[in-house]
């Protein structure tokens, strides 16, 4: 069975573990690099994970971009969103219909 997590700082993501989410905390790009590939490894179909620390480590983000899974779904963190969120499902959306939607 498919499993959920969330990964970011532990403001920003501590409050997901009362929806029953798997809450993985970091706070530096090497420890979120090595903790995104590990939950890709470990059977989770969707890892949200916060703008700032995806911001840190794009590189890596990218990797998962066109995979089935996991499907990595930047939100906001707990200074709010830096639209990488909304431009990220824009590309997907674009790609799908393969044209410019906005």
């Amino acid at each position: 069975m498919y499993k959920i997590a969330v990964l970011g700082d532990r403001d920003s993501v501590l409050g997901f573990k009362a929806l029953g989410l798997e809450v993985v905390f970091a706070e530096d790009a090497d420890t979120a690099r090595h903790t995104l590939h590990r939950l890709a490894k470990e059977n989770y179909a969707v890892i949200y994970i916060t703008e700032q620390l995806a911001q840190l480590i794009s590189g890596e983000v990218d990797r998962y971009k066109d995979s089935v899974t996991p499907a990595v779904i930047l939100i906001p963190g707990k200074t709010g969103s830096l639209g990488l969120g909304q431009a990220a499902l824009q590309s997907a959306v674009e790609r799908a219909v393969g044209a410019d939607i906005s």
